[in-house]
């Protein structure tokens, strides 16, 4: 797995509400855009993503997840003798459980080591470079996500990031160079971050956060025995740590430094929207205004309600667990007579160890080059901002701390205008104008529809009138027409049968009676015709006069809707 693929998205579930934007440290580490459904969504960009966890504990929809080691380390652990080194916030996220966990992994032919002991290393290793001025003022690194935002957006705060190793990578270094040991090396962290940690040293080989662990553990039905909360003694491998173990709470490092030497001028910083403004304003400070040690934790609470923890226990709870912790360590470190003089562990480290052996190095990125203030303008008049006021209105609706940021990263292709409310509503207003007089030109068309729907109503009621006039009209034309058809009958019949009459005489009229009697049966068939054909035509007019009406209700009612 690659370091640079730790956060996952769900796009189903992403709501596109910015909030994982707002929280974000890394400038540059989420990319917003608008699908072809109309959805605005954000995803990671794992080149600048520094791993912090922070949008995993803010997103509130579950469209961000991570992913670890867990699975890989379970299936080396099956095929190989692995070392399991644990980190001290495990006594603290797992605080009656902790003890079990360690048993289950040392039942499985596991080797079991104390970061804690790590920790001591780094504590020592800064102090002997510091006095012997092998390093200038320090911005600490235990944490991962610290060293990432420093070679991805301060790299020039590499020559003032501490050379030496963090203390799972101190414990590493002294594992496999002192105690010579080859195994494969899963810690079990509460850190996301530090697989990029691993990736980059090459000092471990699996980073098993606690919260995979437990799911891993659910999942497949283990359970662990349970042990006193207050207890905080165990058998490790190597011995276990002393004061080390306080470094997972916010100041950890400095109070080790101050437990050796209280004069050493130490600043503290935790928490993303505190941390990475401060590393910020250090960039741009000159180097005599810095601490000697500028002690940083991503994490407000310290790594004990990591990321990676998905921990129930409450910052007061895990202040409370630190407390004792420190109280029990410091009974177990080991002074001179009556608790003076040299610390006893320090002064093995002297005898049997190098710090150059616990140093490293780091690799910068280089940076994404701003926008120029052309590229700035030709964004803002996308964005419809167009004053000074528009492009300062900062509302941070679009999760980031100013219009300017929000145009830069639109120039880097990281956002959309779409995602800027102030451009929404300009869109929006620009839409609500011409739907406005879409309006007024249909009120205007159905209002002309209205009128000569009236029109043509009227002008079917005339025909109606004209038509009963022609029934009227045709019904006593067919009386008559039957009159006067049987009064030629009865001619014809007289004319034939009277003898007094000239036979071409009689002839001659009955010819001319019986042409004027198929005239008439023809005048009484064309009569009986209209009168069908004006049933046709009032039928016809009824429907046409029912869908006028139909059109006319339905033009009122449109009319009402606007």
């Amino acid at each position: 797995m690659s370091a640079q693929e730790l956060i996952i998205v769900k796009p189903d579930k992403c709501v596109g509400c910015n909030n994982c934007v707002r929280n974000c440290p890394a400038p540059e580490a989420n990319i917003t855009k608008m699908l072809d459904d109309g959805r605005v969504i954000t995803t990671v960009n794992p080149e600048k993503c520094i791993a912090c966890g922070e949008c995993v504990k803010q997103c509130a929809h579950g469209a961000r997840d991570y992913v670890d080691d867990t699975e890989e380390a379970m299936a080396k652990m099956r095929q190989s003798k692995m070392i399991i080194l644990a980190t001290p916030a495990i006594k603290t996220v797992f605080p009656t459980k902790w003890k079990g966990i360690l048993d289950w992994f040392k039942s499985k032919g596991c080797i079991i080591y104390d970061v804690s002991f790590g920790a001591d290393i780094c504590t020592w290793a800064h102090l002997r470079a510091i006095e012997q001025k092998k390093v200038g003022n320090v911005i600490t690194q235990p944490c991962a996500a610290i060293v990432k935002y420093v070679e991805t957006y301060q790299p020039k705060l590499l020559n003032n990031l501490s050379p030496i190793h963090s203390p799972i990578a101190c414990a590493c270094t002294y594992i496999k160079k002192y105690l010579r040991r080859e195994n494969p090396i899963a810690v079990l962290s509460p850190c996301i971050a530090k697989k990029a940690e691993f990736e980059e040293t090459k000092v471990a080989d699996f980073n098993v956060t606690f919260q995979k662990l437990e799911e891993y553990f659910d999942k497949n039905g283990i359970k662990v025995a349970t042990n006193s909360a207050n207890d905080y003694d165990y058998k490790f491998e190597e011995m276990q740590g002393q004061v080390g173990s306080i470094y997972p709470r916010p100041g950890g490092l400095r109070d080790n430094l101050w437990l050796h030497d209280p004069e050493i001028n130490v600043t503290t910083s935790e928490g993303v929207h505190k941390v990475y403004p401060e590393l910020d304003m250090y960039a741009q400070m000159p180097d005599f205004k810095h601490p000697e040690v500028f002690d940083v934790l991503s994490c407000e609470f310290g790594c004990n309600i990591g990321p990676g923890t998905g921990t129930k226990q409450s910052m007061f709870d895990v202040m409370s667990t630190m407390r004792e912790i420190e109280k029990d360590a410091k009974k177990k470190r080991k002074t001179g007579v009556f608790g003076g003089g040299a610390d006893k562990l320090f002064e093995r480290f002297d005898k049997e160890l190098k710090v150059s052996d616990f140093m490293r190095t780091y690799k910068a990125v280089t940076p994404t080059p701003p926008p120029t203030e052309k590229q700035l303008d030709a964004v803002f008049e996308m964005m419809g901002k167009h004053t000074e006021v528009e492009r300062n209105f900062d509302c941070h609706a679009c999760g980031y701390n100013s219009c300017r940021a929000m145009a830069t990263a639109i120039c880097r292709g990281l956002n959309t205008a779409d995602n800027c409310v102030v451009h929404a509503k300009t869109v929006l207003t620009a839409r609500h104008s011409d739907l406005t007089r879409q309006h007024e030109l249909l009120s205007e068309i159905t209002g002309e529809c209205l009128s000569l729907s009236d029109t043509l109503k009227q002008d079917l009621a005339n025909i109606n009138s004209n038509m009963d006039t022609i029934g009227d009209s045709t019904a006593k034309t067919s009386d008559r027409a039957s009159t006067v058809n049987e009064l030629l009958e009865s001619v014809i019949t007289f004319c034939k049968g009277n003898s007094t009459m000239d036979a071409g005489s009689v002839n001659q009229l009955v010819e001319i009676l019986e042409t004027t009697l198929d005239a008439f049966k023809d005048l009484d068939n064309n009569v009986n015709v209209t009168n069908e054909s004006s049933d046709v035509i009032r039928e016809s007019i009824a429907k046409i006069g029912g869908l006028v009406d139909s059109i006319n209700d339905n033009l009122k009612k449109a009319d009402k809707k606007k």
